[in-house]
């Protein structure tokens, strides 16, 4: 908590953090809003940059890990963040090797446990929540190629995953005054599911991108550093996010060389996923079918985790966040919510206070349903609206606006 309080006291925008509180109060700056560089920043986020990113990332299919359409969109990536200014870009690599699926019937199989009913009547199996009440609609991945219309997708899509070495790209931008600190921001650049893993997850890789562009831009200056991570293998487990959690968490704040002012990994103040920016339609019909069109209660979410060992920190951030979206994004509001899940924050949270940034609450309705292109052939970017991505363009208004106070961010003149 006092690592957290001393990183809000000294933001352009400070969130008072007091007595037994649990909502942080902005203080206003006493300078007009034309002088806020907050807002300048904000407003160079733009709708159809946006979406050429997430278009440039389907161009990969649905960038399953293991394949040599994942490989190409990690080098798409990089060379974007380089072209954006973001030089400092890295790798992280890994081995993923996963033991072959046990027998479900004859000797030695495994038991399977039944899954759970609702209230609803409906089986709900898997981990994340569910909705005890109202209307679910089946989850899962689409395995089948031929479920995928698009002969294209079908042919794009069909290499198969395999074991073995892998990788993920990050770039910094590094803080003028306090190098050895930093945030991450965070998103998921794989998919599944036989379509082009337009909204989960290019909604969110290209938020992060986006964010990278407008960061690095030559007037900008951070008083923090700002990490624009890209993980892999999140459909898998979190493995990407996990490997960079067990190989880089013992190295921050570490200068390497000594006396050199490096710091290769800089302190983690705060992580913040973006998984999945653009859906928010509602719940399903009674018959299971959903709206085409996006709810007028469309909101963005931020969720922490309150089993976390970093919850309390976690949920003054969360507010902070809102707190953003009020002041920056320009279409829809914000709400925050205790049930961070199935996200690639969670290896970070019980080490730094993590946020999840998403279009619906991860357990109580996407769980439930309430996104038909979920892991489907149907996510590609001819299925969503310009409601829809103005959905995610959102979501990077409130981050940016966040971060860019927390990180003390400043436009020359």
């Amino acid at each position: 908590m006092q690592e957290l309080r001393a990183v809000l006291a000294g933001a352009a925008a400070m969130a008072v953090l007091a007595g037994s509180s649990l909502t942080p109060t902005l203080v206003a700056q006493a300078s007009p809003a034309s002088d806020d560089p907050v807002k300048t920043l904000v407003s160079r986020l733009d709708l159809a940059k946006y979406k050429a990113t997430i278009k440039g990332l389907t161009q990969f299919g649905d960038r399953r890990q293991g394949t040599d359409r994942n490989r190409a969109a990690v080098d798409w990536i990089e060379a974007q963040l380089e072209s954006y200014g973001c030089t400092t870009t890295e790798r992280i690599t890994y081995v993923y090797d996963p033991p072959p699926p046990r027998a479900t019937q004859g000797p030695g199989a495994a038991r399977i446990q039944p899954a759970p009913v609702i209230a609803s009547g409906e089986v709900r199996a898997g981990v994340g929540g569910s909705r005890y009440r109202g209307t679910t609609r089946p989850t899962g991945v689409n395995t089948d190629p031929m479920a995928q219309p698009d002969a294209r997708l079908r042919e794009l899509n069909a290499q198969p995953a395999s074991p073995g070495p892998r990788e993920e790209v990050y770039c910094t931008k590094i803080g003028s005054e306090h190098p050895e600190e930093m945030y991450i921001l965070g998103a998921h650049m794989d998919g599944h599911g036989w379509g082009e893993a337009a909204n989960d997850n290019g909604s969110g890789t290209a938020l992060v991108m986006e964010l990278a562009r407008v960061l690095n831009s030559p007037d900008v200056r951070t008083s923090r550093s700002i990490r624009f991570a890209l993980w892999n293998n999140e459909e898998t487990g979190l493995n990407g996010a996990r490997a960079y959690v067990e190989q880089r968490a013992g190295l921050q704040g570490k200068e390497d060389p000594p006396g050199s002012g490096r710091y290769p990994e800089p302190k983690w103040l705060a992580m913040i996923q973006h998984d999945m920016m653009m859906w928010d339609h509602g719940m399903p019909r009674a018959d299971g079918t959903l709206s085409p069109e996006q709810r007028p209660e469309a909101d963005v979410n931020v969720e922490f985790q309150s089993s976390s060992l970093r919850a309390d920190e976690a949920m003054r951030l969360a507010f902070f966040w809102r707190a953003a979206n009020e002041k920056y994004a320009a279409d829809y509001p914000a709400a925050v919510g205790s049930h961070m899940t199935n996200t690639d924050s969670t290896p970070f949270m019980d080490l730094v206070p993590s946020l999840s940034v998403r279009e619906n609450e991860r357990g109580m309705q996407t769980g439930a349903g309430w996104n038909p292109t979920w892991h489907q052939p149907i996510d590609v970017f001819a299925t969503f609206s310009d409601k829809d991505f103005r959905l995610g363009l959102n979501a990077a208004q409130t981050t940016l606006g966040a971060v860019a106070q927390l990180a003390g961010a400043t436009v020359a003149k």
